[in-house]
């Protein structure tokens, strides 16, 4: 894939990431958002298990299930089902993958560069420092256009 089409596709997932920002800041309920909203519905477990054609025990093991994380998706979408939910299912990055990417980009010139920089130094021909800069913001810029699957070798 071109450099190009990667950044392109890059910025857009995460615009459609940003929106899912503010949900990371808010915390899971204690005791899930299953058991929040049934009892926010005002439904018992044995009312919200008819509903769903399951026994009342089995609720409640997965309403424990997904207080403690342990739930799977399919579980979790079924019983959010029965709340009349939807599910939303997201990995938010902690950070703008494009300084992922970046960032990456620049430790592999850095270490790169630095090597040169290091065997040059033993034979008292150490390149100065805006010298060594430039080449690191080079070699970054040449990473980043070339593939980068190779960032992660």
């Amino acid at each position: 894939m071109s450099p190009e089409l990667n950044q392109l596709r890059l910025e857009q997932l995460q615009v459609t990431l940003s929106s899912y920002a503010d949900l990371v800041k808010r915390q899971t309920p204690p005791r899930g958002w299953l058991k929040l909203i049934r009892e926010a519905l005002g439904r018992t477990e044995r009312q919200q298990a008819q509903r769903l054609g399951i026994s009342g025990a089995t609720l409640h093991k997965s309403e424990q299930s997904e207080a403690d994380d342990r739930i799977t998706l399919g579980q979790l979408r079924k019983l959010a089902d029965g709340l009349d939910c939807e599910l939303v299912y997201a990995l938010v990055p902690r950070r703008p993958l494009t300084d992922v990417v970046q960032e990456r980009a620049r430790a592999i010139a850095m270490e790169e560069v630095g090597g040169v920089a290091h065997t040059m130094s033993l034979e008292e021909q150490r390149p100065g420092a805006e010298r060594l800069r430039k080449q690191v913001e080079r070699r970054t810029d040449e990473l980043l256009r070339g593939r980068w699957s190779n960032l992660w070798r």
